[in-house]
């Protein structure tokens, strides 16, 4: 079976700011995603839940695939909601099946 090259993104960020982020990725060209909710984890302040974020949105996971041709106006719109506020960008390289797609 032959794959195609793609990239995928993983973006975490507080939920109040999901609508920004999923507006900046739509006017990016991404034409799908998927949100998970983050129950919990580590970072620079130490743990955290999602129980323990009394009077907060908690934390959400924003996951796509994009043509590599894509990534730029991607991250440019991503770091463009993210540069004031709470956020993790991660990407690396994925094979998708079907990229007509992406």
């Amino acid at each position: 079976m032959q794959t195609h090259d793609a990239k995928r993104v993983e973006i975490v960020i507080e939920a109040p700011l999901l609508r920004r982020l999923t507006d900046a990725l739509e006017a990016a060209g991404v034409t799908g995603y998927s949100v998970l909710p983050v129950h919990g984890g580590s970072g620079r302040s130490g743990p955290w839940t999602a129980d323990g974020q009394v009077g907060r949105g908690g934390m959400a996971c924003v996951i796509c695939l994009v043509a590599p041709e894509r990534l730029d106006a991607l991250l440019d719109g991503v770091l463009g909601v993210l540069e004031r506020y709470l956020g993790v960008v991660s990407v690396t390289d994925a094979q998708v099946v079907r990229a007509e797609r992406f």
